[in-house]
């Protein structure tokens, strides 16, 4: 697009750009439109007055235009013309200026823009309105043609990037440009669009990053910028890898607004693995034109080495997570899991385990702090808990605040140590009128354990009732059973309930067995077996006591009352001998208590001897209700300890755990702590070990104020008003 702006003009003398398209010739023409004299009044005032659309008029005999001079004064006659037969034209005018705008040139005489000057002389007449075309400002760049008024471009490789805007002035001169001629100026701004003439160079060929090894996923490690000369789309950029050892933990994205490249994490990175990556990345425009590939590739490439810097990590479990599998009948103390961590860093830094005891509310298990031994605090009971999700920590020893931790699933497999039973309580009714081998009662059983053959259950009457004459047990061998009669003729008046035992049986190794009853009412039915009553008829006495009899037994009977009540009373109020039997006082022993509340049984808290002897751990333990076990990790800032013997570790768990499960046992888990006196109190600290003075230069006169509570120190060791000497 080229602008064209009309800077000014002499008198008579002025630019307009008048586009004619001539339908005969088929091509565009720039005419000059002009006249030597204003038009006479009631005809066109503008030039826009003056247009025609294009179009063809009648064929008829016309006038050409006939020209005299404009101020003749002679007499001879002038031949003014003759006319002919043919046709008239017309074609439209515009007058608009415009702002050119040329690409980025290779190559001189490219055409630029025409410009169009118009004179009011006559055109027919002489040299008045021959009009010349000039350059004045924008050589050497510019050229015009001085017939037509043709803007070229004079030099070859114009290059935008040098120069963007010209100026370019041109004059136009009547009288063929001759001496004494009138000339008009105009100006015409020209600016060069861009072409992608240039290709993309790195300021820089090397480039040196660095990034943190504990960066994650998709974060910046840092930004590469190849330059364009060129602006628009022809700067673009696209940024892409093309080789080094860090394709596959490093990736690149081209940012859009600012043409950079930003290099991103693309994996986990670890200093230990590896401490340093080399990239190679690429520039490239994407919008490439061909007439400039000759200009060279329009790409280019940087070196990026990118150092990974080390940062203090948490300990690392490996495996990333533990499942175990355990019997619920494990004893206490018995190691089911080595759990493993290690420091990733390169010190190597010392672990120390624990329980994120908010995982293991129950305390079921315990960790041993510099193995990782896994181990058995409290029986498993699948039946109640079958499954247990527990987090073990790992904490470095030299820094508290690094922390891993794993999950540990723990699957509680089931053994048989449940035995079957009756679902309900079985109370049934047999009719007096029952045949024998009639169904009373179908049972089954139920087990909480969950063999993975399944569950089968054996229905058998007790051994005391084998040879129960009134009824007899069949068993479905489908897990259910039927009580049936062995005989009739039940009267309610002779038995109306029978209790009969049923031996139930599982399955299971070792085989568990209960007995269930089931009450068997005797009933008075009608003929279809419909139940009607199962109450017994009164039992009539056949001989009824007397009134004095019954009054003589009562009597009898608060007499011995009586003499219970004397003879406790006498017993209780019974005093003890003040001489204690000399056969009594056989005992010498010496007992040594470390803390009180104990008494007599902290000779039977703990026996140090076995410890030697660890299957004391598996004997019968006491139920204690009153407190938790509290097996708690050592403190992660004690320094490093010898491994216990699993043994051993087995037998301590097992002695807390009794110890915790019995109601007697002396509290030996509590610990009370005194730092000083006087904390809090306006008598501070009684202690006269950080006292600097003796006893006599004390002066306890203060006591006085101290309050009711302190009255009688204060009579014994404070000073008495009027009274110069001491209280002794």
């Amino acid at each position: 697009m080229w602008t064209l702006s009309r800077m000014g003009s002499a008198k008579r003398l002025g630019f307009s750009i008048s586009i004619c398209l001539c339908s005969m010739m088929n091509f565009i023409t720039i005419v000059l439109s002009g006249s030597t004299r204003p038009p006479s009044s009631g005809q066109g005032d503008s030039l826009s007055d003056n247009l025609l659309l294009h179009q063809r008029m009648k064929r008829s005999w016309v006038w050409n235009q006939f020209f005299v001079l404009e101020e003749y004064t002679g007499t001879d006659p002038l031949y003014v013309g003759k006319r002919f037969r043919g046709g008239e034209y017309s074609c439209p005018v515009s007058d608009e200026p415009s702002r050119p705008e040329s690409s980025d040139s290779r190559r001189a005489g490219t055409s630029v823009i025409q410009v169009t000057a118009t004179d009011a002389d006559d055109p027919t007449y002489g040299n008045s309105a021959r009009v010349v075309y000039s350059i004045l400002q924008g050589q050497p760049y510019f050229s015009v043609d001085s017939r037509t008024g043709l803007i070229r471009t004079a030099l070859m490789n114009m290059d935008r990037e040098a120069k963007e805007y010209y100026e370019v002035i041109i004059q136009a001169k009547d009288m063929g440009g001759q001496l004494g001629g009138l000339a008009g100026t105009t100006t015409v701004n020209i600016t060069l669009s861009d072409v992608n003439d240039n290709p993309p160079r790195f300021p820089q060929k090397h480039y040196q990053m660095s990034v943190l090894e504990s960066a994650p996923v998709s974060s910046t490690v840092g930004r590469v910028l190849a330059k364009d000369l060129d602006e628009g789309i022809n700067a673009e950029m696209k940024y892409s890898l093309v080789d080094g050892d860090g394709l596959d933990a490093f990736d690149i994205m081209t940012d859009p607004n600012y043409q950079v490249g930003i290099i991103t994490v693309r994996k986990p990175l670890s200093f230990e693995t590896k401490k340093s990556y080399t990239l190679k990345v690429e520039g490239a425009n994407p919008h490439l034109e061909m007439r400039f590939l000759n200009l060279g590739p329009f790409r280019d490439t940087a070196t990026v080495h990118i150092s990974v810097e080390d940062v203090d990590e948490p300990p690392v479990f490996e495996p990333s997570f533990y499942f175990v599998e355990v019997p619920e009948d494990v004893d206490i103390g018995t190691t089911i899991q080595m759990i493993y961590a290690k420091d990733p860093d390169v010190t190597n830094n010392s672990i120390r385990y624990s329980i994120d005891r908010s995982s293991d509310p129950g305390r079921f298990f315990y960790v041993d702090i510099a193995t990782g031994a896994l181990m058995t605090a409290r029986p498993l009971d699948r039946e109640d808990v079958a499954w247990h999700n527990i987090t073990v920590l790992a904490v470095e020893m030299n820094n508290p605040s690094q922390v891993g931790s794993v999950t540990v699933t723990i699957r509680v497999l089931d053994v048989n140590d449940n035995a079957p039973e009756f679902p309900r309580f079985y109370e049934t009714f047999v009719c007096e009128n029952a045949k024998p081998g009639q169904l009373v009662q179908t049972v089954s059983a139920v087990d909480q354990d969950d063999p993975q053959e399944g569950q089968h259950f054996y229905y058998s009457l007790a051994p005391e009732a084998a040879n129960n004459p009134n009824f007899t047990l069949r068993d479905n061998q489908e897990n259910t059973a039927w009580i049936l009669t062995r005989r009739s003729g039940f009267r309610q008046q002779e038995q109306n309930t029978f209790y009969l035992p049923v031996l139930i049986a599982d399955n299971g190794r070792p085989m568990l067995s209960s007995t269930g009853t089931v009450t068997i009412r005797v009933c008075s039915c009608d003929d279809k077996g419909l139940l009607m009553s199962c109450n017994a008829e009164a039992y009539v006495l056949p001989v009824t006591l007397s009134r004095g009899a019954l009054i003589a037994i009562l009597a009898c009977i608060f007499v011995l009352l009586v003499l219970v009540l004397l003879i406790l009373s006498m017993r209780r109020h019974r005093k003890q001998p003040y001489i204690i039997d000399e056969d009594e006082n056989i005992h010498e022993n010496i007992v040594r208590y470390d803390d009180e509340g104990g008494g007599e049984e902290d000779t039977e808290a703990f026996d140090i001897a076995a410890l030697w002897n660890p299957r004391e751990a598996h004997v019968v333990m006491k139920s204690r209700q009153d407190m938790m076990p509290e097996i708690e990790s050592l403190s992660r800032y004690v320094p490093q300890v010898c491994t216990m013997d699993s043994s051993v570790h087995s037998y301590v768990l097992a002695k807390l755990y009794e110890a915790d499960m019995d109601l007697w046992a002396p509290p030996f888990d509590s610990l009370q702590t005194y730092m000083f006196e006087g904390n809090g109190s306006v008598a501070e600290s009684l202690s006269s070990l950080q006292s600097v003075t003796t006893d006599s230069e004390q002066n306890y006169d203060y006591l006085t104020d101290w309050g009711p509570r302190f009255k009688k120190l204060a009579e014994m060791y404070g000073a008495t008003e009027g009274n110069g000497g001491g209280l002794w």
